[in-house]
């Protein structure tokens, strides 16, 4: 399956984005973007998790994309403490929609850091009809924005987070679970840390 995946630039507000990217056989396949954790802590779209996620979406048939925010990797630009990440995740997508513009579907994924900007870009995107998100960290980032959230997801945790104590999950669960009309899962990881 890798021999499928191309290294692209994609063109970005603060320069070119580097990133990979796995184009499915059937043109209108879903689509799904996958956002990298903190490059202040070492994130990069070659994080494990971020690649792990990557190839799920490969293996379910998805054209898909993960890239370095602006300073990572090969990716031009600095670190924008999340508003010019932000712009990079919506150019990201931009690209992605225009090479495949049959998608029948429109997934977000982010892993830590990567899961606000996902949050972030699926509330100014409406084609945005699904998310995945991994690690969110309610305790550090506010996600009071989600109120409330336009669609469907699931958000995946550990349930030994050592940065992410299991209280700010729950009351997030809490907020979300009481919207109608959509439905987001929980899914704990038993064994799992950050």
């Amino acid at each position: 399956m890798d021999n499928k995946i191309l290294e692209i630039f994609i063109p970005g507000p603060a320069g070119r984005l580097e990133a990979k990217y796995y184009k499915s056989k059937k043109n209108t396949s879903p689509i799904a973007l996958v956002l990298q954790p903190h490059p202040q802590y070492g994130g990069t779209m070659n994080n494990k998790v971020v690649v792990d996620t990557f190839h799920a979406f490969m293996e379910n048939d998805f054209s898909v994309c993960r890239v370095n925010f602006r300073g990572v990797g090969k990716s031009d630009g600095e670190f924008d403490n999340g508003q010019g990440e932000l712009a990079d995740a919506a150019a990201a997508l931009d690209w992605l929609e225009r090479e495949n513009f049959d998608n029948s579907q429109c997934w977000v994924s982010g892993f830590s850091f990567g899961s606000l900007i996902a949050m972030q870009l699926l509330m100014r995107r409406p084609e945005i009809n699904r998310f995945i998100v991994i690690s969110p960290q309610p305790n550090v980032y506010d996600f009071s924005f989600l109120s409330p959230c336009p669609t469907s997801g699931l958000m995946i945790y550990g349930k030994k987070d050592e940065l992410v104590p299991i209280e700010y999950i729950d009351e997030l669960n809490k907020r979300l679970s009481s919207q109608k009309g959509i439905k987001v899962d929980f899914q704990a990881v038993p064994e799992a840390n950050h």
